[in-house]
């Protein structure tokens, strides 16, 4: 029988199983608690479950079915790896340390079907959706062999989270229950370019979960050559959208906006976006631009970024500058994709 992942599993999804094996329910809390608390990795480190049911799991679940292929280390500390996916395909992750607390910068896609011009994931296509217990677990693994307690998760990886939704919401359920890795829900982040009806879900749903939308333009020809997506969900659609969300989770919108010398960093754009975004809940991001191969775009100078900065602040929005983390390993924004080319894609 092929065995089934139990990474990304919660107490009542092993009921059922609980039950065929006439074991009490209450198991189903210990096996999670040694999966997801004490990040056990083998079944004979369960000591309080029988030993007969112990052999029984191990016939019927792999605790985890992703391997770490490769990792590398940034001069800041931070750390990529690529993971490599039961079929063969990989994503990249990020863990990023910063003063007292550890975030985990997760995929939720292999590549990515929006193609941005300035992201190396998107120029490099798309291949599949990631299940939830594949996100699930490329959090699991790699908190453990980093010896990370994480506790900020950003889905700001491979992929457009909001084009996998339903996943993306169960994988979120996981981390987020008491009996799964218990984050807070306002220690997640979903990024988005901006999928409306997806946006108006995430705030019914997980009204806590903080949202970032990518914006990069504040007029729509611009706005398309970056995002060529921005021909189907205009920003005059997606501004809507996001005041909805505001009204609906009265919770306030980072607005990412990655800045590239001569291309969306003059100051007439940010005068327009001041002026799209004055009176909003928004809080803008400023991401020096951060290059690759791909894309012959250059990253704005200090001074430019400094100037839109200001600009922003003396029309009231707030703002602040990103600092560039994990470049000298190809683990910034828009960086990741690297270690996968080296590697070939599985179609």
């Amino acid at each position: 029988m092929e065995k089934s992942n139990i990474i990304g599993l919660l107490p009542n999804d092993l009921l059922t199983f609980l039950e065929m094996m006439s074991e009490p329910s209450y198991r189903s809390k210990q096996i999670t608690h040694w999966l997801y608390q004490q990040k056990a990795t083998t079944w004979d480190e369960m000591k309080n479950l029988p030993l007969g049911f112990r052999q029984v799991l191990s016939q019927r679940f792999d605790i985890g079915q992703i391997k770490i292929e490769t990792k590398m280390v940034s001069s800041d500390q931070s750390m990529k790896y690529l993971l490599q996916l039961a079929d063969g395909n990989g994503i990249e992750i990020v863990v990023i340390p910063h003063r007292k607390r550890i975030t985990i910068c997760l995929s939720t896609q292999v590549g990515c079907p929006v193609g941005c011009s300035f992201c190396a994931t998107g120029q490099s296509g798309f291949s599949r959706n990631l299940t939830y217990q594949e996100i699930v677990e490329s959090a699991w693994k790699t908190q453990i062999e980093s010896n990370s307690v994480i506790k900020n998760i950003v889905f700001m990886g491979m992929g457009e989270p909001l084009l996998n939704y339903e996943q993306l919401s169960k994988a979120i359920q996981v981390f987020n229950h008491s009996d799964g890795f218990n984050i807070g829900s306002r220690n997640m982040t979903v990024s988005t370019i901006g999928i409306p009806d997806k946006i108006i879900k995430l705030a019914q749903e997980w009204p806590q979960v903080n949202l970032a939308v990518s914006l990069h333009a504040p007029k729509n020809e611009l706005r398309k050559q970056l995002i060529p997506i921005n021909d189907v969900y205009p920003i005059s659609q997606l501004m809507k959208t996001i005041e909805q969300y505001i009204a609906l989770t009265h919770r306030r919108v980072t607005i990412e906006y990655s800045l590239w010398t001569d291309i969306n960093d003059q100051r007439e754009y940010a005068f327009q976006l001041a002026s799209l975004l004055r009176g909003l809940l928004v809080h803008v991001n400023l991401i020096p631009g951060n290059p690759i191969a791909e894309c012959h775009f250059v990253p704005s100078s200090p001074a430019r970024v400094m100037t839109f900065a200001r600009i922003l602040e003396d029309n009231k929005i707030n703002v602040t500058i990103r600092e560039p983390r994990g470049q000298d390993i190809g683990a910034a924004c828009g960086e990741l994709y690297g270690l996968h080319h080296k590697r070939g894609v599985v179609e």
